[in-house]
């Protein structure tokens, strides 16, 4: 094959040049992460310099430039065939609104399980309550839910000393921990192939329905949706990302239709327990500083409008991010 040296470099080469301002940039930032269009380019420039270096290698003239592109194939050859893991460093503003809202995405059939669990432990709590309003002292065994709700309104609406004065942080964090080991061992309660998660998420439902039934019925409707709401629309979705990573971890140790080994399975899902649970928690943090700095006011303090307008707002809030946050790059 005869090469027309001037003209071959003089449209190969900002190729050339380009393909190596990537492989610069990338080993000056072996962290970043390129977008697919950019990795497509990337291996297109690869593979043309490759095809560059075999026509080159025939012609006999020119050792300089031979030995340039042989160099830049060369590096990007070991780019492309990278597999050092050291080289991405955790990047928490990306986890949280790519890789987190991804991986419950992916596991929504989990959490649609777990939602209905813990819909049917309502309706229980309602029935029970509804039928033999005694129950109340087996279900709700909580010295703050086991009087009278009128009597617990007028209370908390006649208070005028802040009881939590000087005494909200450690509340908070209390209500933190509690809740994200709730949500902690609900997912492990996935290890008994699912049946102690979907114990703890009907019972969850079964409290949850006999409080909201409990006041509903005493015509306290408004208390029970300001005092509820503002952490409550994100505190049970939270334990519901526990009830999924549950039923993700049985599913592993089920294994149905999968010819993998269990070792294999529990291997896979990793990664997407350990950032179904860490979301879980960031979630609990907030839920956790709302019901300590807010939940806990009522009437006259703070209308109850404006914490049942901020419950809305938060619960829409986490829909939309859920279902929608880093939905483009996927």
């Amino acid at each position: 094959m005869i090469l027309d040296l001037h003209r071959f470099l003089a449209v190969e080469r900002s190729y050339w040049d380009e393909l190596e301002s990537i492989l610069d940039r990338i080993e000056n930032d072996p962290a970043s992460s390129p977008t697919l269009e950019q990795l497509q380019r990337f291996h297109y420039l690869y593979e043309r310099s490759m095809a560059d270096l075999a026509k080159l290698s025939t012609f006999a003239a020119a050792p300089d430039i031979h030995r340039y592109l042989e160099s830049l194939v060369a590096r990007a050859y070991g780019e492309e065939h990278e597999t050092r893991q050291s080289r991405s460093r955790f990047r928490p503003w990306r986890w949280f609104f790519y890789t987190f809202p991804h991986t419950f995405r992916r596991r929504i059939g989990a959490f649609w399980l777990a939602s209905a669990i813990t819909a049917a432990g309502c309706a229980f709590g309602c029935l029970a309550l509804s039928i033999d309003p005694d129950a109340k002292q087996v279900i709700m065994p909580f010295e703050g839910l086991a009087g009278s709700p009128v009597d617990r309104v007028k209370k908390e609406e006649s208070a005028r000393i802040d009881r939590l004065q000087g005494g909200k942080g450690s509340f908070s964090a209390q209500l933190m921990t509690h809740n994200t080991q709730v949500a902690i061992f609900t997912m492990a309660l996935g290890m008994t192939w699912g049946a102690g998660t979907v114990v703890s998420l009907f019972y969850n439902g079964v409290v949850v329905g006999a409080v909201a039934w409990d006041y509903v019925h005493a015509g306290q409707s408004r208390f029970l949706a300001g005092w509820l709401l503002p952490h409550g629309s994100i505190e049970i979705p939270a334990i519901l990302l526990g009830g999924q990573a549950g039923f993700v971890l049985a599913g592993a140790l089920i294994g149905w239709g999968s010819r993998s080994t269990r070792h294999q399975r529990l291997r896979e899902i990793s990664a997407d327990l350990i950032t179904l649970m860490a979301g879980a928690a960031c979630l609990l943090v907030w839920a956790g500083l709302v019901e300590a700095f807010l939940s806990q006011y009522h009437e006259p303090v703070i209308p109850y409008e404006l914490k049942i307008g901020l419950g809305l707002v938060e619960l829409t809030l986490l829909i939309l991010f859920l279902a929608k946050s880093g939905a483009r790059h996927e």
